[in-house]
């Protein structure tokens, strides 16, 4: 591992980062940030680096799971899909401005704390489906799929993840379909 290690300083980095922060209690505290930058451009054609996050509105618990819990492959899930029954959940998305210099082309290096932030909408979670009769199994989650105004930075992970995306999605599509591990009567509790 050292030799690894050595090799590849990003790793080092990024698991600096993970052990940084606390682990969360569940899906529904946990901040979501995008690895990749993106560019924001205007009618008049001026762009701005970009990063964004998923933060919780609902207050960061630490991890406190027992051993009897983590034996259960889905707990996670049955804690969210109990709370999504009990109460909306919501994350703000919030945007990250780049400034000149921020490196857009390497996912492992962390933008200066300080750039400025901008809320830019809220997502509200209040119904829950499972893979079985939900309508996101079929789809291909693609990071280069983009809507108007939004481009890709020059991260050639972008492109990579673009290419195994799709690469796995293609295997899937002709698999024989197993049961979801979360079902549908579940999801209705």
């Amino acid at each position: 591992m050292k030799a690894f290690l050595g090799r590849h300083p990003e790793t080092v980095r990024a698991v600096e980062v993970i052990k940084s922060h606390p682990v969360s209690s569940g899906f529904d505290n946990s901040t979501y940030n995008s690895l990749d930058a993106f560019r924001f451009v205007n009618a008049a054609g001026t762009s701005i680096a970009v990063r964004w996050s998923m933060v919780p509105v609902q207050p960061f618990e630490a991890d406190s799971t027992t051993q009897a819990q983590q034996k259960d492959k889905n707990y996670l899930f049955d804690a969210l899909i109990a709370r999504i029954h009990r109460q909306p959940l919501q994350w703000h998305l919030m945007i990250t401005l780049g400034q000149r210099g921020d490196p857009t082309n390497d996912a492992t290096i962390a933008w200066p704390e300080n750039r400025e932030k901008v809320d830019v909408g809220t997502l509200t979670i209040d119904d829950i489906k499972s893979e079985e009769d939900g309508r996101c199994r079929d789809i291909n989650f693609d990071p280069l799929v983009l809507p108007s105004g939004i481009l890709p930075s020059d991260d050639a992970l972008l492109s990579a993840r673009s290419a195994a995306y799709s690469q796995s999605f293609t295997r899937r599509a002709g698999e024989t379909k197993e049961a979801s591990a979360v079902t549908a009567s579940e999801t209705g509790k």
